[in-house]
């Protein structure tokens, strides 16, 4: 770990960066790829053959399946995949994440689509990820003796390197006891506390009950899709005015959000096409400017965002998101009265829940043509009852078939991240 090119890092992207204005941000994106194209033709035996033909904008769309079946032939740090993907299983399976490939990082990702990745990255990346994100996840006003807390479902160097005498850090392990977790995390009082939103339900169940006295500074809701329910249970539990979230996956680090609680796009370091998906939604397309070990270009994500239309207040010119609503592969299709499919955005169906009682933990999966299996951890009359009348009234709103419903009992799975709305019913899009 190189501690001058972190703190170089954190600078840049904290203060000397900042990137007022469209045009500015155009300027560095259009600087930075111009440089990353040399690159990949000097480096990457997989754009090189590309690029000789094509320009950029004709690049073929990458996703984790070519990622995974080109992978040493993409990477430019003559990483094989064999060799990468037993090292990464080791880790996992011991649930010791220190051993390293030479001075590259290695890790899987298994993403709410279930499907495993497995990613390589630098010591110079890591080192300018770790500046990045203190730059963006640090409070103003407060730069040293922040405590921070990291439940992950793996833990890596990239991530122990945050530790340093002005910034502590510790590891949590989602796969361990999460009672015990808690009491380590109480014992620790953290002033930065960073998990995906089913491990911070828990937490604020334990601190309702009175076993969580901590109020960190900030709560970061990570790796998962935060709904609005979640949003509103953890703020309310654990005394935020704000939940922050950092959207990181192993295509990068592609967004934060600001002190007014607004996501935004790095795209300081990240370029984003935008294949639309209605009026309001767009799935992205992403190109990490920065990231060589491992590049990512036009790497279609499959996650369902969508942008906000109103200036933030911080004044980034850094695209505005309003929401990230999950998997475009989790939209749900009902069928319109007329016989037409049509697409149910899970943001749209998780928001009709919002309006239903008697229970805390949902699922919602199509496993048919006008058919949802729903789970729910309280199964009575009265939860069915509400729950039913909402998705029947959306239905009726959509101008859609009422679909039939069965209800199940809800089972947690802490093995896997959490997903509320699923699509079971084939491969269909509208």
């Amino acid at each position: 770990m190189s501690k001058l090119r972190i703190l170089r890092e954190f600078a840049a992207a904290r203060w000397l960066r900042p990137l007022r204005t469209r045009a500015a941000v155009e300027r560095r994106q259009r600087r930075l790829l111009r440089s990353h194209l040399r690159f990949l033709r000097r480096r990457s035996p997989y754009f090189r053959d590309l690029l000789a033909t094509r320009s950029f904008s004709e690049l073929p769309l990458m996703d984790k399946s070519v990622m995974m079946s080109r992978f040493d032939e993409i990477n430019t740090v003559g990483v094989g995949k064999d060799e990468a993907l037993a090292l990464a299983i080791a880790n996992e399976r011991a649930r010791d994440f220190d051993a390293d490939l030479g001075s590259n990082s290695v890790g899987l990702s298994s993403g709410t689509s279930g499907h495993r990745g497995l990613f390589v990255v630098s010591s110079a990346e890591r080192d300018a990820w770790v500046g990045t994100v203190l730059a963006r996840t640090l409070p103003r006003g407060r730069l040293l003796g922040h405590r921070i807390a990291l439940f992950l479902r793996a833990d890596n160097s990239l991530y122990e390197s945050v530790g340093s005498r002005a910034v502590s850090f510790r590891y949590f392990d989602v796969y361990t006891d999460m009672d015990d977790n808690i009491a380590r995390l109480r014992e620790y009082r953290p002033t930065i506390l960073v998990a995906p939103p089913s491990v911070l339900r828990l937490i604020a169940r334990a601190a309702d009950a009175g076993g969580f006295d901590v109020v960190p500074q900030r709560v970061y809701s990570v790796a998962e899709v935060l709904e609005l329910s979640d949003e509103r249970r953890i703020t309310a539990s654990l005394g935020q005015p704000v939940l922050h979230q950092l959207y990181q996956c192993t295509e990068g680090f592609l967004a934060h959000t600001c002190e007014h609680g607004v996501i935004h796009l790095n795209e300081d370091n990240i370029f984003v096409e935008r294949e639309a998906l209605d009026a309001e939604r767009f799935t992205p397309i992403v190109t990490d400017l920065r990231r060589r070990a491992q590049p990512i270009v036009r790497y279609r994500l499959g996650d369902v965002l969508r942008e906000r239309t109103r200036p933030c207040p911080c004044g980034s010119a850094l695209t505005a998101i309003e929401r990230i609503e999950g998997r475009e592969g989790d939209t749900l299709v009902f069928r319109s009265l007329d016989g037409r499919d049509l697409p149910v955005f899970a943001d749209v169906i998780a928001r009709a829940l919002l309006y239903a009682e008697g229970f805390d933990e949902y699922r919602i999966t199509q496993i048919g043509e006008s058919r949802l299996q729903i789970a729910l951890d309280t199964l009575d009359d009265r939860s069915r009852r509400l729950v039913e009348d909402e998705v029947h009234a959306l239905a009726d709103r959509l101008g859609c078939e009422r679909p039939d419903i069965t209800f199940v009992d809800y089972v947690n799975d802490g093995a896997v991240k959490l997903r509320r709305v699923v699509q079971e019913w084939g491969d269909r899009r509208w």
